[in-house]
């Protein structure tokens, strides 16, 4: 149990003791009357000088939250105000967010972190008001009509503390967008203030360090292209060890048809791992001509939650990779903030990808018409083309010692309206699947909590308050269906997701889609299976049982 998470008896008294909003304990206050405070455990440690110089950023230096000097650059507020007037001039949404809210409140009790806080700071309406207040304050046009008016503010240092608590308590998981009848993407504001923080040193250690490796060695975790080959080798004895069948993927091969992307969790963390060797198996079940480059050998972006500039650099990697390798197209893993960049903004910022084909299974000849700008799928969507078309032996009862419902990952539902591919793989490679509440999945998914930079160690408790919606509601299929396995396609999921069950859920386990696919897959050559990936006894399989099929 991490230091920084408090038991949940203690939050209990802490909501019991604590005056809270929910509570009507601040009726009669304006909100910017609400007060805030740093303390252990509700700040991810800023960026270390060493990652801000690597990546050549502002004002590197030690600091803390907690202190009264930040060591902020002369001229802070001018820079900030600089950045601020350079982005509503190129970002027309940007404008259009922070001019059409009329504050309906239909936002107020979306965000998962203000139904884990109580903290009002935490509606998206008032979280861009904290924004809002200091454009209607000091910006020209805006300032003529509603100087004096509510809520205006000067941007001053306890602004600043504000802006850099909550645009951190923010997972950009636009659900609260859902919602709006305006249609404001509070998410976007959110990404305009965390970048030009940036510009006066103000920053996530758990952001940059990630992105200061992907930079140097192509993948968040900074492992050089000799130990990334050496992780998937040794997941390919794993594979050997439990199947019976040696799976070869290739590295860096030149000419092959589709190079395959992604994250680097899915090589080196528990439980990604096990996903990992789901791709492997599949790959070599259809006999697919694939390679892995150990260059861009990182599908996600952390670039996406630091600035613009940054998330075109880390994307163009793999495209640079594509180019240089000649494959025809990528196949990418499950991950979230990768599918949304890609889906989102890569066709603007890195796009069109003419020097690529417009992807074609090469196993069913399926064209896939919707990756025709970025000539890149998204696994899901490929597996289930495949099972739709006969191509896959699968037995879905290796799976029966599961019982299993689906968390809807922000970025790839919301982001790019994935809702179905998931689902259909799920019932054919799985006997046992249950819903979570209707308005807790699919469009109305809640987070994890953990998303958009803040999975920090020392963050643990919010992300166990923003993630108990989540948590809720696989509590109650838990409850109702004897649940016991939570899938996902998203790396960041399967990171933050084992410790949310862990303490809200005990007995919940994490897996991805394709572990599952790989626990189903019927190979040729293989030897009796009894163990699933993760080497756990397959119900129904014990030894001297036979499979039916």
């Amino acid at each position: 149990m991490s230091k920084y998470l408090p038991k949940q008896s203690e939050l209990v008294k802490e909501f019991e003791e604590k005056p809270s909003v929910l509570k009507g304990d601040y009726e009669g206050r304006e909100w910017w009357e609400m007060p805030f405070e740093f303390r252990e455990g509700n700040f991810c440690f800023p960026a270390k000088p060493e990652v801000i110089k690597d990546l050549g950023f502002p004002n590197p230096r030690k600091w803390q939250p907690t202190d009264d000097d930040w060591k902020l650059p002369d001229g802070w507020q001018k820079i900030l105000k600089d950045a601020m007037k350079e982005r509503l001039k190129k970002y027309r949404s940007l404008k259009l967010y922070l001019d059409s809210c009329v504050r309906c409140g239909a936002c107020a009790d979306k965000c998962h972190f203000f139904l884990g806080t109580g903290d009002p700071k935490n509606m998206p309406v008032l979280r861009a008001e904290l924004v809002r207040s200091v454009y209607r304050n000091d910006f020209p046009m805006v300032e003529k009509i509603l100087k004096g008016f509510a809520g205006a503010r000067k941007l001053d240092e306890k602004v600043l503390r504000e802006w850099y608590m909550y645009f951190y308590q923010c997972t950009e998981c636009r659900r609260c967008s859902v919602f709006c009848p305006m249609g404001i993407d509070t998410a976007e504001i959110t990404i305009m203030v965390r970048e030009i923080l940036q510009l006066v040193g103000l920053n996530n250690n758990w952001i940059l360090a990630p992105v200061s490796n992907c930079n140097r060695t192509g993948n968040h975790l900074g492992i050089e292209p000799h130990t990334f080959v050496q992780n998937i080798e040794s997941l390919v004895d794993d594979i050997e060890d439990v199947t019976g069948v040696k799976v070869n993927p290739t590295f860096n091969r030149k000419g092959a048809e589709i190079l395959f992307i992604t994250p680097s969790g899915d090589v080196f963390g528990d439980p990604g791992v096990y996903t990992m060797m789901g791709y492997l198996l599949l790959f070599h079940h259809i006999g697919l001509d694939y390679t892995i480059s150990t260059y861009a050998s990182e599908g996600g972006n952390f670039g996406f939650f630091t600035s613009n500039d940054m998330m075109k650099k880390l994307n163009a990697k793999m495209y640079h990779e594509a180019k240089r390798l000649g494959v025809k197209w990528i196949l990418g893993g499950e991950c979230g903030h990768m599918w949304r960049v890609v889906h989102q903004y890569m066709d603007t910022m890195n796009g069109p990808a003419d020097f690529l084909e417009e992807p074609v299974s090469p196993v069913t000849g399926t064209k896939f018409t919707n990756a025709r700008a970025t000539k890149m799928v998204h696994i899901a969507e490929f597996t289930a083309d495949l099972i739709k078309n006969g191509k896959l032996r699968l037995d879905p009862k290796r799976n029966d010692h599961l019982r299993t419902t689906f968390h809807d990952s922000c970025n790839v539902a919301r982001g790019m309206g994935m809702f179905e591919e998931p689902r259909y793989i799920l019932n054919k490679v799985c006997n046992s699947f249950h819903e979570m509440p209707e308005n807790t999945i699919r469009e109305q998914t809640f987070c994890c909590g953990s998303g958009s930079g803040i999975n920090a160690e020392e963050y643990m408790e919010m992300r166990m308050k923003g993630g108990f919606p989540r948590a809720n509601a696989v509590r109650h299929v838990r409850e109702k269906h004897k649940v016991d396995s939570l899938v996902t396609i998203c790396a960041i999921d399967r990171a933050s997701l084992p410790p949310l069950m862990r303490y809200w859920n005990p007995g919940v386990s994490v897996y991805g889609l394709h572990e599952l696919v790989g626990n189903a897959l019927v190979m040729d050559g293989e030897k009796k299976r009894t163990e699933d990936l993760r080497e756990d006894p397959m119900a129904g399989f014990e030894d001297g049982e036979e499979d039916e099929d």
